[in-house]
């Protein structure tokens, strides 16, 4: 019995109904993978359908390149056509098509068992990472930026309005603006609330002026790989 779940169902030569076996699989594995991709994340119908489709595509590739090299190479360079020509995604959107892309080989090669067991172990591993907070950065972090006239010392400007609004503040940069008129101040701050209180804003603005302030969530929330 182990043998035989561990075996490929393709033999040689490649016959109809093995094929149609793995793509069934692909197909119903893919939608899984598309289903496990939307827990909790901001999505488009296009990419989800690709998702979904993606272990077939793959599966037929490998079923035709079947052992052979130069068709194996030649499909290698047309991937790589494609991924040039394809925009950066996030990191959760990558890991989905990696996903995708192995199940699609192991159905391709004919282990339906394994192509089973990957996305079950997978599959209830991403839910539980993507529902729990593990990772999870801090909402009450944000970066500041703050422009000041060329005249205002800038060290310890704010200090008394960072310890009374914020539990942790860090000066990261300093940079010249305006033809070298003003300074742009960027900190990394910890509000001790979650929500940005207005009147935290206004009294940064009776200091620098009433120039801009910037204040945003760290970069990270876009889940760059």
């Amino acid at each position: 019995m182990s043998d035989f779940i561990s075996q490929s169902i393709i033999g040689d030569p490649l016959t109809t109904s093995s094929a149609i076996i793995c793509t069934l699989v692909s197909i119903v594995l893919g939608i899984g993978i598309a289903a496990i991709y939307m827990v909790k994340n901001k999505y488009n119908k296009g990419l989800v359908v690709t998702i979904a489709l993606l272990p077939t595509i793959v599966q037929v590739v490998i079923m035709l390149v079947n052992g052979n090299v130069g068709t194996g190479v030649a499909v290698m360079g047309a991937f790589g056509l494609v991924r040039f020509r394809s925009v950066p995604g996030s990191a959760r959107d990558i890991c989905s098509i990696f996903f995708a892309m192995a199940i699609g080989l192991a159905t391709g090669m004919g282990y339906i068992f394994y192509a089973f067991l990957f996305f079950v172990l997978i599959g209830i591993v991403t839910v539980l990472l993507t529902v729990l907070p593990f990772g999870k950065s801090d909402d009450d972090v944000r970066y500041l930026r703050i422009v000041i006239p060329e005249s205002l010392d800038y060290e310890g400007l704010f200090d008394d309005l960072f310890d009374q609004y914020t539990s942790d503040s860090v000066l990261d940069k300093v940079k010249t603006t305006n033809m070298g008129t003003m300074f742009e101040l960027s900190y990394t701050v910890k509000l001790k609330d979650q929500s940005i209180p207005k009147a935290f804003i206004d009294e940064i603005r009776c200091r620098n002026g009433n120039l801009n302030i910037i204040i945003s969530r760290p970069l990270a929330n876009k889940e760059e790989l």
